[in-house]
């Protein structure tokens, strides 16, 4: 499944989910003779007997047939981490970071059998600035879906939808992005539906030979209905693109041939800070909610649909009403879900808890570029998502990982101004990035590390003081993490660390002390559920192992979560419930 409806009547589109053949190799210049194991897409190799702690290279094999000459676009929602896409034996695509999509497209493909090929590396080293050993566990495979397309001479790229309300109307940016795949230049013509009551009204335009053309025009809706988290409104945005006639012959459709089409699923809201208040269509909101990790012992990181809404029904059981997506961008189909109940979403691109040594790595830069670019202009249309966030806990303390929190949130503003930014901070009384942001937040483990000795009051109104000080006065603020661990079922009247009983009382206390304060508009428990973390290293780099984490995770997880791996509720879950529910 790619989306939770469908994205095109017209394009052929061919999901490649099933089996794949499959098999490891030792370097990325081996061929290999045999395909021995046969694993399923989407899916984790760590999920074969064999496969179960392996970190390296592998090679996905499928074969496709066409029955018609035609252009081709291979389509890939999230290979884990690094791939590398042959199509009959020839290199066509690369690209790194397991949580983003990707695509590329084959010209002039003749009819008949084909071989398609993608070798897949999850190894740790310097060329991997993002995905290093860490507080969550790399995967290996093709862990979302992937998918074939037939495309004709040109093709509408994506849709982007940005809704803004005047005078209490609804009005929005609408721009098309389209690519021309010929040796000529086109004329084309839009027809674009949104529901079934506005029709879009796009100028005749001319595409440029091998090259892309972004149209964008406003348009009124002035009786479309607001999406929030009561009543979530979501509407199909219906594009179709027509080759243009011949103006001289007089039988010829005045639209012209239809080559392409693309649906894209919108809605109307408007998120927006104002002085410490968070507001959504001019009303007042406060998250509550969880972190959560993409990770289930069963499925490893390829989350199924199934169990994608049984964590939503849990969260929504929890009276929350909000997820961030730590520490990586999300599988759309999540998405989909969240704006279709109403769920609010921080998202965020991929980096977590690096030095400012990791974050001076000569790939960084262009790692997070492109990530950030792939999560915005892929997810922007998602009306769930009310906050971007980047670089989780990383040197933001330093000058020089200023400069790079400065850059990385100038290039989102340039592709969306239509959310806040923020990140998640660990420098705390360090920081000297927090006006660069629209809200502040804070990771906050009072109760649980020695390093927050304070009482939990006490420290957040010392650390608040300095805050108001340091770039962040007047912001509203998050506690984007906060939390204990809890081993499920281990159970003891003496309430001592580890227990179900220490976290349920921390959690009691911790949500009951920033409830009550006017600043704090979100405060996120880490985490939803219990998750694996990385006990391997970065060959030949001492300290990069994830021996660590051992004295602070037992059983290689992290144990925070309010449910554990497969889900099942701590004592804390019903406190947690309580709480959020008094709230609302």
């Amino acid at each position: 499944m790619i989306r939770l409806f469908d994205r095109h009547q017209f394009r052929k589109q061919k999901e490649l989910s099933g089996l794949w053949d499959f098999s490891p190799i030792d370097n990325k210049e081996e061929q290999p003779e045999d395909y021995n194991y046969q694993l399923n897409v989407p899916g984790c190799w760590e999920n074969h007997p064999d496969f179960l702690t392996y970190r390296g290279l592998g090679v996905y094999r499928k074969n496709i047939s066409l029955s018609e000459k035609t252009n081709l676009r291979l389509l890939f929602k999230g290979v884990s981490h690094t791939a590398d896409v042959y199509f009959d034996g020839k290199k066509v695509a690369h690209h790194y970071n397991a949580y983003t999509p990707f695509d590329c497209i084959l010209k002039d493909v003749e009819k008949g059998e084909h071989e398609l090929k993608v070798l897949v590396d999850n190894s740790f080293s310097k060329e991997s600035a993002l995905h290093t050993p860490n507080d969550y566990y790399t995967y290996g495979g093709l862990i979302r879906s992937a998918a074939v397309e037939e495309i004709n001479e040109a093709y509408i790229k994506r849709i982007e939808f940005i809704p803004y309300q005047e005078n209490e109307k609804w009005k929005a940016k609408v721009a098309l992005v389209l690519e021309n795949l010929t040796e000529n230049s086109l004329k084309i013509n839009i027809e674009a539906l949104l529901g079934d009551k506005y029709n879009l009204d796009f100028k005749q335009a001319e595409i440029a030979a091998n090259s892309q053309l972004k149209i964008e025009k406003d348009f009124a809706f002035p009786e479309a209905k607001s999406w929030s988290a009561e009543n979530p409104n979501l509407y199909l945005l219906k594009a179709k693109l027509y080759l243009a006639a011949d103006e001289s012959d007089p039988k010829s459709n005045v639209k012209g041939e239809l080559i392409d089409d693309l649906i894209d699923r919108v809605g109307f809201r408007e998120i927006k800070v104002d002085g410490t208040r968070l507001l959504l269509n001019g009303k007042e909101i406060r998250l509550l909610g969880f972190n959560r990790h993409e990770d289930h012992p069963m499925v490893g990181a390829a989350i199924p649909f199934s169990l994608m809404k049984k964590d939503l029904d849990l969260i929504e059981d929890l009276e929350s009403n909000t997820v961030r997506t730590s520490h990586y961008p999300n599988d759309e189909l999540f998405l989909d879900l969240c704006d279709e109940r109403g769920i609010f979403v921080w998202e965020e691109n991929h980096a977590r808890g690096l030095s400012l040594e990791q974050m001076l790595n000569p790939n960084f830069d262009q790692q997070c570029a492109d990530c950030n670019r792939e999560m915005v202009q892929n997810h922007i249309n998602h009306p769930a998502i009310v906050v971007w966030g980047i670089l989780n806990e990383c040197a933001s303390a330093a000058e020089e990982g200023r400069e790079i929190y400065k850059k990385q949130f100038e290039q989102i503003k340039k592709m969306d101004q239509s959310r806040p930014l923020t990140f998640a901070t660990r420098e705390h009384f360090k920081d000297i990035c927090l006006d660069l942001v629209d809200i502040v937040s804070l990771n906050i483990y009072s109760g649980w590390y020695d390093w927050f000795s304070d009482d939990p009051a006490k420290y957040y109104q010392r650390e608040k003081k300095w805050i108001d000080k340091n770039g962040g006065a007047d912001k509203p603020i998050i506690i984007s993490e906060f939390g204990a661990g809890a081993i499920y079922n281990f159970r003891e009247p003496s309430r001592v660390k580890w227990t179900e009983e220490r976290q349920q009382d921390l959690l009691d206390e911790l949500l009951s002390y920033y409830l009550d304060q006017d600043e704090i508009v979100g405060t996120l428990i880490w985490q939803f559920a219990d998750c694996r973390v990385s006990e391997d290293g970065i060959p030949g780099e001492p300290g990069t192992a994830g021996n660590a984490w051992f004295h602070t995770r037992p059983r290689s997880k992290n144990n925070k979560g309010i449910v554990d791996e497969y889900r099942r509720p701590k004592l804390a879950y019903q406190t947690v419930k309580r709480i959020f529910k008094d709230e609302k």
